[in-house]
């Protein structure tokens, strides 16, 4: 980026957080503090003040591509749910595949600064999942999950998963079932809770492919992921998986 753009762009990061700290809370910085990694400060802002500030600054932008990556570097969690946020208000317009493929570019270059799970879930389905599925085909598409899929990161593992989220959504859930079965063997709850949730979103729409999932890898599932999975099946589909507790 130009010198005068990455200028501009820190300016409008700076005017970012002073709105943001007229808002600010003691008691919710604090909550909010608790949850994030070492190195990642707390402005104390409620996440309905961000989205309405994220929502303002989508609609002066012509293009986030200046902004998006400097609210992503900076060092307090809110300005960076200001830019996922914006990338995702951004998505949610009738956009060109190339405008999509942009957002989905800022998304996936900045993923080192994604490091809370809500970051991720902020944008991966429509920024992410949408692109995907509405400008790759099946075969690259399918490589680039299995690429975020296979990462040493855990965020990006979760980007995977709820990438697939806006796929279900529109019928399409050979993708989730894929990454699901890819990582039955999950450890991390960041992973596999949005790895239930995913095959939860399979059941609405085809019970069946969902509880024949279920009986040829529940027993490789993490017991969260099924609980989540399973959380909308009929009570004796549900207990086949998730027995009830005895008394």
């Amino acid at each position: 980026m130009p010198e005068d753009g990455r200028g501009a762009a820190a300016d409008q990061a700076a005017q970012i957080l002073s709105e943001l700290c007229a808002g600010a809370d003691e008691a919710e910085r604090i909550r909010i503090r608790r949850r994030l990694p070492e190195g990642l400060e707390a402005l104390g802002v409620r996440m309905r003040e961000v989205f309405d500030l994220a929502a303002r600054w989508e609609k002066r932008l012509e293009s986030p591509r200046g902004l998006v990556p400097e609210l992503l570097r900076c060092p307090d969690y809110e300005r960076r749910m200001v830019g996922v946020s914006i990338l995702d208000f951004r998505a949610r317009r009738r956009l060109d595949q190339g405008q999509r493929e942009e957002l989905a570019d800022l998304y996936l270059d900045h993923h080192d600064q994604l490091s809370v799970w809500d970051l991720v879930d902020r944008a991966a389905p429509r920024v992410v999942g949408r692109y995907l599925m509405e400008g790759l085909g099946p075969e690259a598409r399918r490589k680039l999950l299995e690429e975020l899929a296979d990462s040493a990161d855990p965020m990006r593992r979760r980007t995977a998963v709820t990438a697939t989220f806006w796929m279900v959504r529109q019928g399409e859930l050979d993708d989730a079932l894929h990454l699901a079965a890819r990582l039955a063997g999950e450890t991390s709850e960041r992973v596999s809770q949005p790895v239930g949730t995913a095959l939860r979103e399979v059941g609405k729409i085809d019970q069946e492919r969902l509880v024949a999932f279920l009986r040829e890898h529940g027993e490789r599932l993490q017991r969260v992921t099924v609980r989540y999975a399973v959380a909308r099946l009929p009570q004796p589909v549900r207990e086949e998986f998730v027995p009830p507790r005895r008394r």
